[in-house]
Order: structure tokens, then C-alpha cells, then sequence
């Protein structure tokens, strides 16, 4: 049984390839390497370089490998630069998403695992949010996902392509044994930033907005561990393989912690002082996001390890000492 990963060089991705082989699977990998990393693919894996929305590229691992079952990751996922380049996102997120699909149609591959987003839902009318809750993203990066979502509605209508939307929150850690871990360049994301002020490798950290509807001002968010994600994408590909319905699952802790709840969480962890320092707000960023994950729990049987937050943190910490200067191309 073979499992298609577009994006599988990628942060989530690798970690959702390592799980996969884990438990039995043979796997391959479709990425542009434009942010992802061979060195991140296991190399029990197939890596095939290139992009997902060059059709001709992607008939020949379609003809190539018999592919059971996909599981995308591949787009592009940073909202400050999605508000200032909102085309860059419909094209490599949801032109890719298209022509992914027409593949999937044309070779008969019936079931697919999509990597959204809580950002469908923009500002939450309530907290903890639910998966019947009202979608209305406040950025270009959301409004991709969501955009997305509804193609693949209409895939399965129109051509019975089962699928499963994972709507995960803020992701965090690294592989247990320090691996594979968070490497963007440039960084944009709290905990790997947060890292950095502690490496040295920035003067301080800067927290955008002192003024949000939260206990101490800051943004409120719900930190899933990337492992414990991984371990949610195979169980949804699994339930699609057992005949489950196309549906759409939350994935959180269930727990918000603020970004000075973070920062003073990795200051225990990593026994460092992190200078920090406020700044404005960044459009496009909702005050609290926390996931009602138990749709998911209940009917995945989703079971996450690594809901503490200095635990998430301990292994992003672990995997920086271990590549001080990340991980090469």
C-alpha cells in the first residue's frame, strides 16, 4: 500500500512520513524543496523533487507508483506574507490543491488527507471552537484553506474522492529523538523564534499586540505537538481506507496559552533569560484560538502524549542542540 506525501520534506510532513513507515507503510514524497528539506525525508521514503501543480511532473509518479491513498501538506502556510501576497497563496495552495485532485480523478485514488487550518475560522464567535462554528478567515492564508475545503466537497460529489480536512491549531516540538524538527528560514513561528533569542541567534523576542481580549493582553493559542499530529493524519487516512465518510476534525490540546505564557515556559525549559519586547498588532491575527478537539478524539480515537506545553517546547529545544545552525539543503 502506497501513501502519496506532497510536502513530505516539509515540518509536518516529515514527521507525518516518519509515522507512516513506523507503522508499515511504503511512502512517497512530493516536494519542491522550496521550504521542505531532503535531509528531513526518511530514507525508506521515494523523494521526488518538484511542484505539485506541474501536471505533467505529477502523471509521471501518478503512472509510476500505485498510490492508495494521499495525504497533502504541500503550500504555502505564513500569514503575515499571505496579507501582503495574497495571489502567491491561491495559486500554490489551492492551484495545487486542483491539480492534486485531477490526478487523484484520472488514476482512481478515492481517498485524501488535507492539511488545513483553525485559521478557516478567523475571529471565533466562541472559544473552544467547534467544527460547526462559523468560517470566516481574516487572512489570505485562511481563506486558501477554506477555499480548498469546498473543492474538495465538490470532489467528492462529483467523482466519490473521500477526504478529511485536519483543522490543527498552533504546532510545536520535534521528533523524540531530536531528528527532525522546526527549520523554516526565515522563521516566522512563536516557539522556534522564541528558541532563537535563546540560542543567541536574535537580541530579543518581539510579542505583537498587548491588548488583545486575554487575560494578560497577548494572543491566546492552542499548541498541538507535531508527533501527536503526525499520529492524527495516519489515523484519519485510516479511517478513509475503513470506509469513513469525507468529514472535518479540529486538532488541539483543548488547552490556550499565551504568547507570555510561552515565552516564561521557555525560560524555564531552556534556564535562559529571553529578553523580550512588545510591538503592534499584525493584521490578520485573532485574539484566542482554542480547538473543541473531540470530534476527533471520538471519532479517530485521536489520543495526543505531548499536550504539556514545556514538553513541546523541551523537544524543540532538544532538536535545536542538537542542529545549532538547522538543518542543510
Amino acid at each position: 500500500m502506497t501513501i502519496l506525501v506532497p510536502g513530505g520534506a516539509g515540518y509536518i510532513g516529515s514527521h507525518t512520513v516518519n509515522y507512516l513507515i513506523k507503522n508499515g507503510y511504503d511512502v512517497a514524497v512530493v516536494d519542491n524543496l522550496a521550504t521542505g528539506y531532503s535531509k528531513s525525508v526518511n530514507p525508506k521514503a521515494r523523494l521526488y523533487e518538484g511542484d505539485i501543480r506541474d501536471k505533467e511532473f505529477m502523471s509521471e509518479i501518478f503512472d509510476k507508483e500505485s498510490i492508495d491513498a494521499v495525504i497533502h501538506f504541500a503550500g504555502s502556510s505564513i500569514v503575515p506574507e499571505s496579507m501582503n501576497n495574497p495571489i502567491k497563496y491561491f495559486d500554490n495552495n489551492v492551484y495545487g490543491m486542483i491539480t492534486l485532485l485531477e490526478m487523484m480523478e484520472k488514476y482512481h485514488v478515492k481517498n485524501l488527507v488535507f492539511s488545513s487550518s483553525a485559521a478557516v475560522y478567523g475571529e471565533p464567535k466562541q472559544v473552544p471552537i467547534k467544527e460547526s462554528d462559523i468560517t470566516n478567515p481574516t487572512n489570505p492564508y485562511g481563506e486558501s484553506k477554506l477555499i480548498i475545503e469546498r473543492i474538495m466537497k465538490w470532489a467528492d460529489k462529483a467523482y466519490g474522492i473521500n477526504s478529511v480536512a485536519l483543522r490543527y491549531f498552533n504546532v510545536g516540538g520535534a521528533s523524540v529523538d531530536g531528528s527532525i524538527g522546526e527549520n523554516h528560514n526565515p522563521e516566522t513561528h512563536l516557539i522556534p523564534i522564541v528558541l532563537q533569542v535563546a540560542e543567541g541567534k536574535r537580541d530579543k523576542l518581539q510579542i505583537y499586540g498587548t491588548n488583545y481580549d486575554t487575560n494578560d493582553g497577548t494572543n491566546i493559542r492552542d499548541y498541538v505537538h507535531v508527533v501527536d499530529l503526525a499520529d492524527a493524519h495516519v489515523l484519519a487516512m485510516q479511517y478513509l481506507l475503513n470506509g469513513g465518510k469525507s468529514d472535518v476534525f479540529n486538532l488541539g490540546s483543548s488547552h490556550g496559552f499565551s504568547n507570555m505564557e510561552i515565552l516564561d515556559a521557555a525560560r524555564k525549559v531552556t534556564n535562559k533569560g529571553i529578553p523580550a519586547e512588545f510591538a503592534a498588532r499584525r493584521p490578520g491575527d485573532p485574539a484566542t484560538l482554542i480547538a473543541d478537539s473531540t470530534k476527533a478524539r471520538t471519532v479517530l480515537n485521536w489520543q495526543p502524549k505531548y499536550e504539556n506545553v514545556e514538553k513541546i517546547i523541551q523537544s524543540a529545544w532538544n532538536f535545536v542542540e542538537k542542529h545549532p545552525n538547522g538543518l542543510s539543503k
